[in-house]
C-alpha cells in the first residue's frame, strides 16, 4: 500500500531520521536496498564510502543545478507497507518493488537515463521508504500527477504475483486518519484522541439526526462546537461548512482549527449530508426501533446493486445514535462497532442515496434519539432486542457489499458484527449494571460563561468539604472539557 508523505526541502533532515533510531527506537537496520544507481554505497553499511551528508549532496545534485527557478519543496516522499499478514519480503524483492514505484510514479521511468535521483530506505520488516528529489538529470521537472493512483495499479500487481493480501481500491471510503501531527498535539495537551476524531464523531451525530441544513448546523453548535458557514457567492445560499473544536488553536494562538467536512469524512461534506435527511417523525420507544430494523433488514437482504448504497448509509446513521444512546455496560462495544461499520456505509461510487430499507432505518433512528432514557437505564431484554436486530441488519448490509465485490466494505461490516455480538452477550450474561439510570446529557453545551455571569457563590459553611459533581461522564466529546 503506498502513501504518500508530505513533500519538504530538507532532503538530509529527512534521511537523518530515516537512517535513525526513529521517534521510539523503532527503526531496526536502516539500510538501502535500491538507488538510482546500482552501485551506490548505503550510509549505514560502509560509512567508510559514504555518509548521511554527502548522500544529501548526491540527491540534491540536480536540483541545485537547476538554472531557472527551483521548487520550493523538492523532497518527494512515500512508505510503502505491505499487510501484516502478509510473508516478509526480501532486500531483492523490496528492491524490485522500489524500482517499479518509481517508474509507475514518473520519478525514474525504466530506461530513462535522466529521471530523477532516489533512493529506497528499510529501517523495518513490512516497509520501505522512497526518497527523490524533484529535478531530473536532463534539467526538466518529472511529471509526478496522479502518482499515487498509478502506483496503487503497481501494488495491486505485485499482490497477484506473490500472493499477498489484496489491498482496498482507492473508492474513497476509508477513515480519514489523524495526521502524525495530530496525535503529537493531543498528546502534547493530555488528550485521549485528536481533534480530528473528536469532530469526525460529533459531526457524524449531528447528520445522522438532522432534517435539514438548520438542523444540521444547529446539532453542531448545540454540541459545543464552533461553526463557519461558506455562502455562496451569488444566491448567498449555504453550501459548505466547517467545525474547530474550543481551544484548538494554530499558529501561535491566533487562529481556531477549522475543518471542514469533507476533510473530515468523505461522507461528511455538505452535500453528501444533505442527501441524508429525512423528515421528523413521531417519536417512538426503543421496542419499536428494533421492529423496524429487522423490516429494514429483510429488504435490504433483497436488495439489488443499485439500491442498497442509501441503507447501509441510513445503517450507519443508526448506529452512531444507537452507540451513544446505548446503556453503560455495552456502551464501548456499539461504539466501537459503529467506528467499524463507518467504511461500510460509504459505497464505492454511489452518488444517491436511494433504498427501500432506508425509511425504515431512519424511523428506527429517531426511535432512538427520543427514547435515550429508556435505551440507557437498563432494560436487557429491550436493549439485548436491538443489538440482535442490529447484528441481523448488519448481516444484511455485509451479505450486500459482498455481493457487489465491496471488499473493505464487506470486511468492516464484519468486524462490526463482531463487536455487537459480543455487546449482546454482556447483555445475556448479566453484566454489572448501573443502581441507578444517569442523567442524559443536555442539548446545548456552553463554551464559555455568559458575561454578565459572576464568579460561582462560596459553598455553605457546613463543615463538610464540597462534593465534586458526580455521574457519568458522556465519553470523549466537544464539550468545554475538551477543548484544544
Amino acid at each position: 500500500m503506498p502513501k504518500k508523505g508530505e513533500q519538504g526541502a530538507d532532503t538530509a533532515g529527512l534521511l537523518a531520521y530515516l537512517f535513525g533510531p526513529g521517534d521510539r527506537d523503532e527503526h531496526t537496520d536502516p539500510h538501502i536496498v535500491a538507488a538510482w544507481d546500482p552501485d551506490l554505497p548505503c550510509p549505514a553499511r560502509t560509512p567508510d564510502r559514504m555518509t548521511l551528508s554527502a548522500l544529501a549532496l548526491l540527491l540534491d545534485a540536480p536540483v541545485d543545478a537547476l538554472r531557472g527557478p527551483k521548487p520550493a519543496e523538492h523532497v518527494w516522499h512515500v512508505s510503502i507497507r505491505n499487510a501484516p499478514t502478509d510473508r516478509t519480503l526480501t532486500d531483492t524483492e523490496w528492491a524490485t518493488v522500489a524500482a517499479e514505484m518509481v517508474h509507475a510514479a514518473g520519478i525514474a521511468p525504466h530506461a530513462d537515463e535522466h529521471g530523477c535521483r532516489w533512493v529506497a530506505v528499510r529501517h523495518a520488516p513490512d516497509h520501505i521508504h522512497l526518497v527523490a528529489t524533484l529535478a531530473r538529470r536532463d534539467g526538466r521537472a518529472p511529471r509526478i500527477r496522479g502518482d499515487i493512483l498509478r502506483m496503487h495499479t503497481a501494488a495491486r500487481g505485485f499482490e497477484t504475483t506473490w500472493g499477498l493480501e489484496p489491498m482496498s481500491p482507492l473508492d474513497e471510503t476509508a477513515r480519514r486518519a489523524p495526521a502524525t501531527g495530530e496525535k503529537e498535539k493531543a498528546g502534547r495537551r493530555g488528550l485521549t484522541e485528536p481533534a480530528r476524531e473528536t469532530l469526525q464523531r460529533a459531526v457524524r451525530e449531528a447528520a445522522a439526526l438532522a432534517t435539514d441544513d438548520t438542523d444540521f448546523l444547529t446539532r453542531l453548535r448545540d454540541a459545543g462546537l464552533r461553526v463557519r458557514e461558506h455562502h455562496n457567492a451569488t444566491t448567498g445560499a449555504v453550501d459548505g461548512y466547517a467545525v474547530a473544536l474550543p481551544g484548538d488553536r494554530a499558529d501561535h494562538g491566533t487562529r481556531p482549527v477549522w475543518f471542514s467536512g469533507r476533510t473530515l469524512a468523505y461522507d461528511l461534506s455538505l452535500p453528501r449530508i444533505r442527501e441524508r435527511y429525512e423528515p421528523a417523525l413521531t417519536p417512538a420507544g426503543i421496542t419499536r426501533a428494533h421492529t423496524r430494523i429487522r423490516e429494514a433488514a429483510a429488504l435490504l437482504a433483497r436488495a439489488g446493486r443499485t439500491q442498497g448504497a442509501g441503507d447501509v448509509a441510513a445503517l450507519g446513521d443508526l448506529l452512531t445514535v444507537a452507540a451513544a444512546a446505548s446503556p453503560a455496560t455495552v456502551r464501548a462495544h456499539v461504539q466501537a462497532a459503529a467506528a467499524a461499520f463507518e467504511q461500510a456505509s460509504r459505497t464505492p461510487g454511489a452518488r444517491t442515496l436511494d433504498g427501500t430499507a432506508r425509511t425504515r432505518f431512519k424511523a428506527a433512528t429517531r426511535a432512538l434519539e427520543h427514547a435515550p432514557r429508556t435505551a440507557r437505564g437498563g432494560g436487557a431484554p429491550a436493549v439485548l432486542n436491538l443489538l440482535l436486530a442490529l447484528v441481523e441488519a448488519i448481516e444484511a448490509a455485509t451479505a450486500w457489499h459482498r455481493a457487489q465485490n465491496h471488499r473493505a466494505q464487506t470486511t468492516a461490516a464484519a468486524r462490526a458484527a463482531v463487536l455487537l455480538r459480543e455487546a449482546a452477550d454482556l447483555t445475556t450474561t448479566g453484566a454489572p449494571a448501573r443502581t441507578t439510570a444517569p442523567r442524559p446529557s443536555p442539548r446545548t453545551v456552553r463554551v464559555t460563561p455568559a458575561p454578565e455571569r459572576g464568579p460561582a457563590p462560596p459553598p455553605p459553611a457546613t463543615g463538610v468539604p464540597p462534593r465534586s459533581p458526580t455521574g457519568p461522564h458522556p465519553g470523549p466529546g466537544p464539550g468545554p472539557g475538551r477543548s484544544r
